[in-house]
């Protein structure tokens, strides 16, 4: 009984919100697919034990356009390099965790998770999976790689040598050749702040605009080669003074698509409790301006970015506060720290937050967000539902689809990830 309660109460809130949005008639029609973007973390194989083996099981593979393996990091000398080679290209997979079912042995050509990568692209062969480069933590050295057209030159050259032609350091050349599909920019972030210790400089804005050109050009010169187009991409701030400062609108001319951060609005870094990817900003918010998925991609409208190469960022995780003592359903409460987290307090994955013993859900249609709250700890709580809600949005914005931070974060049926599928469906 209460499966089904909590079944209907999805049901209402997503016929709750239909009839405000109509599909744009080139969506409507089916013109262009939906691209639906799940992150994939290097790092997840070791203490999440999430493997590319579990995306091909739960059906996540079969329902997504693109995968982005990250991160590549940017070195001090401008290159691109591996984070972890041991991961990438090196460590063998038993049966059990290998997507063919087949165990690594000794002396392959190549294996690590790109070696994944080739087995899922195998069983799936419309998936297109790119490298993502910088992220939070690999981004320190994108500023002085972008500085100058001959630092601009070596660095994509190197990052097309390393991760589209293949040549992987210690192994046969172009052992790697055609796993990876294209390059995904996450430099975060160009003319402003992001980890402490980022080189940023006024003119990152203008020559990032000169690195998607250089990227474009030479993945086009090796298309020409291998008959074969490479995707293009980046990774874009939800924050207006982020967007003001590091980007302009022109990069799209060289971008198959742009990811914006539909998330991280507000965190456990803050004293009290809030939304963190509401669609609008919900009624009695605390902050103004506030943030939302509404604002941040109006944001990007107005600086020229065509709607179709918009993609809109999807949590697949949740924020948490704890210690609220102010009662009531407990958003916008004074709390005294993060909530516990399994790998780090004031974040939890779906997957856990969604099973959480005494907690109710708590929804808001109009904002477009919804949270759990047991009077004491608060997470904020993207499900299946409000997966569906935002597909809505996508849908009714004429946006380009859904990008997912990150699939380890789904539970075991990759509930979200169908959300997501069925919501951006079309004929």
């Amino acid at each position: 009984m209460r499966v089904f309660t909590r079944r209907l109460v999805a049901a209402a809130a997503v016929a709750a919100v239909a009839s405000t949005f109509a599909a744009t008639p080139a969506q409507a029609t089916g013109i262009k697919p939906y691209v639906k973007v799940g992150y994939f973390t290097q790092w997840g194989i070791y203490g999440r034990d999430f493997q590319l083996a579990k995306v091909q099981k739960s059906g996540a593979a079969s329902r997504l356009t693109h995968i982005n393996y990250a991160f590549g990091p940017v070195t001090a000398d401008g290159l691109c390099a591996s984070a972890d080679a041991w991961a990438d290209w090196q460590t063998p997979f038993s049966a059990e965790n290998s997507v063919d079912g087949v165990a690594d042995v000794e002396g392959q050509p190549i294996s690590g998770n790109l070696n994944q990568i080739k087995e899922l692209k195998a069983k799936n062969p419309k998936l297109r999976v790119l490298i993502s480069l910088g992220g939070w933590t690999g981004s320190k050295y994108f500023s002085d790689a972008a500085l100058t057209d001959a630092s601009r030159k070596k660095f994509v050259s190197s990052c097309v040598d390393l991760w589209i032609k293949g040549n992987l350091p210690g192994l046969t050349p172009g052992v790697a050749a055609g796993i990876l599909d294209g390059i995904d920019l996450d430099w975060e972030w160009p003319g402003s702040s992001g980890e402490v210790g980022n080189v940023i400089r006024p003119e990152d804005k203008q020559n990032f605009t000169l690195l998607t050109e250089e990227f474009r050009k030479q993945l086009d010169s090796l298309s020409r080669t291998t008959k074969k187009r490479y995707d293009l991409t980046a990774f874009l701030p939800a924050s207006p003074v982020k967007v003001d400062a590091g980007f302009e609108g022109k990069i799209f001319k060289y971008l198959d698509f742009g990811t914006v951060q539909g998330y991280d609005f507000h965190g456990s870094w803050e004293a009290r409790t809030n939304q963190q990817s509401a669609l609008f900003v919900p009624k009695g918010a605390p902050d103004n301006p506030d943030f939302s998925s509404e604002a941040a991609i109006n944001k990007w409208l107005s600086v020229g970015a065509p709607r179709k190469k918009l993609v809109l960022g999807l949590p697949y995780y949740s924020q948490g506060w704890t210690g609220i003592t102010a009662g009531g359903n407990g958003l916008f409460a004074p709390a005294t720290g993060p909530a516990p987290g399994v790998f780090a307090n004031g974040t939890e994955d779906y997957k856990t937050v969604k099973s959480l013993p005494g907690f109710k859900v708590y929804r808001d249609l109009k904002a477009g967000h919804s949270w759990l709250f047991d009077g004491k700890t608060f997470w904020t709580y993207d499900d299946p539902a409000m997966m569906l809600q935002k597909t809505l949005y996508i849908r009714a914005k004429g946006l380009g689809g859904a990008m997912m931070w990150s699939l380890d974060g789904d539970d075991a049926n990759a509930s979200l990830t169908k959300a997501v599928s069925t919501g951006l469906w079309t004929p």
